[in-house]
């Protein structure tokens, strides 16, 4: 078995996906016991090439912590996976639904079925979760899967290639390797779903081709997400949770906060508390083995841009921790750096920054915090840091998010039974818990009539009781 097509030329890939198809339309829906077959292999797969994976990763980022890849990434997968099959019979139920009065002797029910072939497309800055993720919940689902992973890490590309090829037909789940031309042809498939991870930019163009064939699709994108710090807090509590979420994978993560909201009474100690916990995190500084470097020089150069555009236009730029110069030790390789007085003209200020920067705005009261975050796109995340009260109702009830960690960060993506997605520029849909699913199934509505029912009297000739019948159902 080989799961592996390196295709560059989209008749090749029409050819992958008709090849899918047409098994799936042979074997029909994969059973209960087949799919958690399938569930099994690939979450044994996963934890038996941990070594593996773990080094291939540290090779495509140049310097990516072990203990990173195995908590955010292995770790991450195989719950996930071992969620599904707990929970796949309870998913695959039939649900029941009310049936109209006049048809009270019949009954009315949802099947969720598979629905056939579904593309999924995955970035590069957690090749193993958010490529497997998806994937698993469409093998959950009963479908084929095609997978498109992000060119930028080819090692990792390659061992999932191989170590998945011994466990899955090519009819059943195939990888597609190549450059963006593959990406765009891969996006113009007439896949049943397609699922993209990625940037907002690449999510639009995504959606524009697989419109051409009305694909659903299902967008995970990214954006701007808020950290709301409450006044009078224990500052390093909160700092030392803002440090976890922004340096994990050196600020590389979509749910990432990316920056953060602090009343203006608190913001030189909150810097100092950041300063604090940075220095607690990694005491070797940013050559420490438990800070990853930035995965390539495009995105390192791309991240010194919006660090040096911020520096022309007045912001003040910190560097925090110990020995932040060691960063230029390291190839691509930033040390964490907190920016203050950055204002609207500064690119930092609009543009999701993927790296180990956080800008910090001071705000008077909630309200200010919260029109902050209005003015600007719909983030996919936002986080709290406060007392169950008035301030922190309002921030849940007046602002509108993905999902929301209230005195932590980017650990509500680690809840399995919570949907994950975002809302306009930062996605739509989601594959987590019992909604990725259902947004991978199709929800068939039968409806099986009694032998009784009123709903003969409907029918013409009209007889008497029609006009009593309407009376009734009208009043």
């Amino acid at each position: 078995m080989n799961a592996t097509a390196n295709i560059t030329d989209a008749d090749r890939l029409s050819g992958l996906l008709a090849a899918q198809r047409a098994a799936f339309l042979l074997d029909g829906a994969p059973s209960l016991a087949q799919r958690r077959a399938d569930l099994t292999k690939l979450r044994a797969a996963i934890i038996s090439h941990r070594k593996e994976i773990e080094d291939a990763i540290n090779i495509d980022f140049g310097h990516r912590s072990r203990y990173e890849t195995a908590i955010m990434e292995i770790v991450a997968v195989a719950e996930g996976v071992k969620y599904l099959i707990r929970n796949l019979r309870r998913f695959m139920a039939p649900t029941r639904r009310h049936v109209a009065m006049t048809m009270r002797m019949g009954n009315a029910r949802i099947e969720y079925q598979p629905l056939g072939v579904v593309g999924v497309m995955s970035p590069w800055n957690y090749p193993i979760n958010l490529a497997l993720m998806p994937v698993a919940t469409a093998i959950a689902a009963g479908n084929r899967v095609m997978l498109k992973p992000s060119e930028f890490t080819p090692v990792i590309n390659a061992l999932l290639a191989r170590v998945l090829g011994e466990i899955f037909s090519e009819d059943q789940f195939a990888i597609v390797t190549g450059d963006a031309a593959v990406g765009a042809a891969f996006t113009a498939l007439p896949f049943d779903h397609l699922v993209f991870t990625g940037s907002t930019a690449v999510g639009r163009a995504v959606m524009k081709a697989a419109s051409d064939n009305l694909v659903p699709v299902t967008l995970e994108l990214g954006g701007k997400s808020p950290t709301i710090i409450a006044r009078g807090l224990s500052l390093d509590r909160a700092a030392a949770a803002v440090v976890f979420g922004k340096l994990v994978n050196a600020g590389q993560t979509c749910i990432a906060p990316d920056y953060a909201l602090v009343h203006e009474d608190d913001l030189d100690a909150f810097v100092a508390a950041y300063g604090r916990q940075v220095a607690s995190f990694y005491p070797a500084g940013p050559t420490s083995e438990h800070y990853t470097s930035i995965v390539n020089e495009r995105q390192y150069v791309r991240i010194r841009d919006l660090i040096e555009d911020a520096r022309a236009k007045g912001a003040r730029i910190i560097e925090v921790g110990n020995r932040p110069g060691d960063a230029s030790n390291r190839s691509n390789t930033l040390a964490p750096t907190v920016m203050l007085g950055v204002t609207d003209d500064m690119r930092i200020a609009h543009e999701e920054i993927f790296g180990p920067i956080l800008p910090i705005f001071p705000y008077r009261d909630i309200g200010d915090a919260i029109a902050y975050v209005n003015a600007r796109p719909r983030p996919l995340a936002l986080y709290y840091f406060g007392a169950d009260n008035e301030d922190r109702r309002n921030v849940l009830s007046r602002t509108t998010s993905g999902n929301v960690t209230i005195n932590g960060t980017i650990m509500h993506i680690a809840q399995d039974d919570l949907p994950f997605g975002g809302v306009g520029p930062s996605g739509m849909g989601a594959y987590h818990s019992i909604e990725g699913f259902r947004s991978l199934s199709h929800a068939k509505g039968i409806y099986e009539q009694g032998r009784w029912n009123l709903s003969s009297l409907l029918h013409a000739p009209f007889k008497q009781p029609i006009d009593a019948i309407l009376k009734m159902i009208l009043r």
